[in-house]
């Protein structure tokens, strides 16, 4: 079924020559003359984990000096399920401040990520939260990416099971490469294996040239899906039954990149093909896997995601080969229900007694600002909590199983460095923000995200306030880029940018994360997007049913039609 590519492109030739990710990353990095890589190997660093990366607030400036941009790394941890240890977040904490720019960032994948880190001292870095058991082997490339997984343990008695599926599905799809333990290690074996004496390189699963594009896999709990599991490639939604995990409902084909200008790329839905029981899912996952390994289009990048190999083949000549491959056929998918793809605020009780606290981080960056120290907070609370860092999928952060007699200290360290932990202070539509990085860091970014939203969030608030919709719980998502990065096809209100300043306005997205949205207005600046949604806030206060969603009621009264599946999401 596979097809036999034209022309293969440039990243699939870097990829058959490296020699199983090695390429010249090991001369590059220790290259004086600049603080690039060199190019071939700017795709490579990909799969270690790293992005190569310029601060672009700067490239006119050195360029008028006649200095060459200010390059950097940002380097992205894999945290299978978010799970994070105090010993571990404090080792985060150490190096952004030694070798970064003194900020974490927390990802819509449920990871770390530091931002501007040298060349020269990127082999330091990774070598650093390695001693602390974690690595960023496949955060980035043609691979399977962190595996996702609702954080919250207090939402249901089989969260542990789940986790531990998820912690299982990274480990068999970790590539094997030795060149990560050469390259950033030096030998010294810690929690990454090195190859026994004698050992060639091989990828059992992946294959010397990887996969057509990166693969994404995440894993909720009904009734939430704050994994927003149908923006990935596969997504595993648990059945349980009196308490006792049953398996998953398997969805495959979600995601969110597309091109502007180019109406044949498109966000997409996962769709559910069965039910697999949970002993079984780890192998279904890697059958997929090897379906797109073998499928996949090699030959434009821009249609190599899993989703465009699904509409070209269709479903049901995927399920086949994957009832083929596994030797067994999926069964019926079961009943399921999703509520919200949001995080809930403040303290909680788990069923088991234990205490969760859920804080709010806008944009997922961990800094201190003037009277809201929260880096400082977070180091501290390190420092004792005997409990685990949590990370969400929607760039928040839960202090997990605090013991009994740190609540109030946690509790009191928060509150003298200006972090609010119920979020009753803040907008529905600001508790559920998410943001992408964007300018000034990221390359593929044609306007302003992070560093923006809470300026535009402060106008939409006074609108918001006006309607008495303040405490309305609207998902609203930004990016800088049509990549989609922070899921704003997802959002009941969802901001592309376009050009520096410009940005398309879409709608009707589902608040449970089941439906895309669709284009509304076309390059709209800051007055511009006020001036669209404030008469919408208004006939959404005026007009809607009970317990309506935002989404839900734009397109009930006829501002988009609903988008049913990516095939029509432009239309």
């Amino acid at each position: 079924m596979a097809d036999t590519p034209l022309k293969l492109s440039e990243v699939e030739h870097v990829k058959d020559g490296s020699n199983y990710l090695r390429g010249t990353l090991a001369d590059s990095l220790v290259n004086p003359i600049t603080g690039a890589l060199n190019p071939d190997d700017t795709h490579l660093i990909k799969f270690h984990g790293s992005y190569q990366q310029t601060d672009r607030d700067l490239d006119s400036e050195r360029k008028r000096q006649k200095l060459e941009p200010l390059y950097s790394l940002m380097i992205r941890v894999r945290v299978p399920g978010g799970i994070a240890t105090s010993a571990q977040w404090r080792r985060m904490d150490e190096l952004s401040k030694q070798y970064g720019n003194d900020t974490l960032k927390l990802t819509t994948r449920q990871t770390f990520q530091l931002h501007g880190v040298l060349k020269r001292n990127l082999k330091k870095t990774i070598h650093g939260f390695n001693q602390a058991l974690m690595d960023s082997i496949a955060g980035c490339g043609d691979v399977n990416r962190n595996v996702m997984c609702n954080p919250n343990p207090y939402q249901s008695k089989v969260h542990a099971e789940v986790y531990e599926v998820s912690r299982q599905i990274s480990d068999r799809l970790t590539p094997r490469t030795s060149a990560y333990w050469e390259l950033w290690l030096d030998g010294e074996q810690q929690h990454i294996s090195a190859p026994n004496e004698g050992e060639e390189d091989a990828e059992p699963i992946y294959g010397k040239t990887y996969l057509p594009r990166k693969f994404k896999i995440a894993l909720a709990v009904p009734p939430h899906n704050d994994t927003d599991i149908f923006s990935n490639d596969v997504g595993l939604i648990a059945i349980e039954k009196k308490g006792q995990l049953l398996g998953f409902n398997v969805a495959i084909g979600g995601g969110m990149g597309m091109t502007f200008g180019m109406p044949d790329t498109y966000p997409r839905l996962a769709d559910v093909i069965g039910f697999v029981p949970a002993d079984k899912v780890v192998d279904v996952c890697e059958k997929i896997l090897t379906i797109q390994r073998d499928w996949g289009n090699r030959e434009n990048r821009k249609f190599s995601r899993l989703k465009y190999t699904l509409d070209r083949v269709g479903l049901d000549v995927f399920r086949e080969e994957l009832n083929k491959r596994l030797g067994f056929d999926l069964e019926l998918g079961r009943a399921y229900k999703f509520e919200s793809s949001g995080d809930a605020f403040g303290w909680s009780t788990g069923s088991d007694g234990a205490q969760h606290l859920t804080l709010f981080i806008e944009g997922g960056r961990v800094a201190d600002r003037p009277g809201h120290t929260l880096k400082t907070a977070l180091r501290e609370i390190a420092a004792f909590h005997t409990g685990d860092f949590r990370l969400t999928g929607n760039q928040n952060l839960i202090l997990a199983n605090v013991a009994p007699e740190h609540k109030l200290t946690i509790q009191a360290l928060l509150t003298e460095h200006g972090v609010v932990v119920t979020g009753n202070n803040l907008s529905g539509l600001r508790r559920g923000a998410l943001a992408c990085v964007a300018l000034n860091t990221c390359s593929l970014a044609f306007a302003e995200a992070e560093r923006y939203l809470p300026q535009l969030l402060d106008r939409l608030e006074d609108i918001l306030k006006t309607y008495n919709l303040t405490e309305d719980d609207i998902l609203l998502r930004m990016t800088g880029c049509p990549n989609g990065c922070a899921r704003p096809y997802l959002g009941e209100i969802g901001l592309v940018g376009k050009s520096v300043g410009r940005y398309n306005l879409y709608l009707g997205a589902a608040f449970n994360g089941n439906r895309l949205n669709k284009l509304y207005k076309e390059m709209l600046d800051e007055d511009g997007i006020v001036q669209e949604l404030t008469p919408l806030f208004a006939d959404y206060a005026e007009n809607r049913q009970p317990l309506e969603r935002f989404g839900d009621f734009t397109v009930r009264r006829g501002y988009v039609q609903a988008t049913t599946h990516g095939l029509n999401f432009h239309q």
